[in-house]
């Protein structure tokens, strides 16, 4: 996964992103706009992939340092394969239209962005910077890479026309877009269980899953069968557990999946399910 998601993403870098004077995203964006100035102002011509390198490496020390070995060990080896990649691979043009090389280089940077995150680690740099952000404030990276992607859209404007900058827009939201297709992890879904073994259904599902269940009295309006609706809130990574659980325990159930759009109150991450785990098993 790591070695694919490096290739992908410098495939996009160099066959389309660079090629058409277009901007990724967070550390990749920042490096593109490094090489460009060094090539510009001091007639030397850097590679990206070196610059993506020496980018990620504070940014990997500090990771170790605050977030622990495995996440970061991944991500940083995926920042390197990138740049190591990015150098190997030769710098082509493959569409001379700009639209089409935005939107394919957004398109397939989000695809190596948005697989490393959905397997448990990152690609590095601004990956990193939000974990760590997190762990210590509290808060998300939202805003930041808001201000970091719009830094690099007024520098793209500014030194390459604006013209480029709205591409450079364009290649970011094509690459979210594509990020949020695939990374579904923070997709929530409610689900409606309608069964007549309620108590087999939750009993299965709490040794399955950390989630509170709730517990409605139920008829069925044609037999006038006493039964029970089983109200359940999951991530989108959840859903092939419950599923499973549900119709290995009671076939006849019927299920209701709904899109939540927001939710308030006790939600337990995956880092609260596993401290819930390991807590139930001490306690065993």
């Amino acid at each position: 996964m790591m070695i694919g998601s490096s290739i992908v993403s410098a495939i996009a870098l160099n066959e389309f992103l660079i090629p058409g004077k277009i901007f990724s995203s967070g550390i990749n964006g920042i490096s593109q706009l490094l090489s460009t100035f060094v090539e510009h102002v001091f007639q030397v011509d850097i590679n990206t992939g070196w610059f993506i390198l020496l980018l990620n490496l504070p940014i990997g020390l500090l990771g170790w340092l605050m977030i622990g070995k495995q996440f970061t060990l991944y991500s940083f080896l995926t920042s390197i394969l990138t740049s190591f990649m990015a150098v190997i691979i030769p710098i082509q043009t493959i569409s001379h239209n700009p639209l089409l090389s935005a939107l394919f280089g957004g398109i397939i940077t989000g695809v190596g962005v948005a697989y490393p995150l959905k397997y448990g680690f990152s690609t590095g740099g601004m990956d990193i910077v939000a974990v760590i952000l997190e762990k210590t404030t509290g808060k998300t990276i939202g805003t930041m890479m808001i201000v970091t992607n719009l830094v690099i859209i007024l520098i793209a404007g500014s030194v390459f026309g604006w013209e480029s900058a709205l591409y450079t827009i364009i290649s970011i939201y094509a690459m979210s877009r594509v990020v949020d297709a695939i990374h579904t992890r923070h997709q929530k879904l409610t689900a409606f269980i309608v069964t007549f073994m309620p108590d087999e259904v939750v009993a299965n599902l709490n040794k399955t899953l950390i989630r509170g269940v709730t517990i409605m009295p139920s008829e069925g309006a044609y037999k006038r069968q006493k039964g029970a609706v089983l109200m359940v809130v999951i991530s989108r990574y959840e859903l092939y557990d419950l599923e499973h659980v549900v119709k290995s325990t009671d076939p006849n159930s019927f299920v209701n999946l709904v899109n939540t759009v927001d939710i308030e109150g006790n939600w337990y991450d995956e880092k609260d399910q596993l401290k819930a785990r390991q807590a139930d098993q001490s306690a065993n």
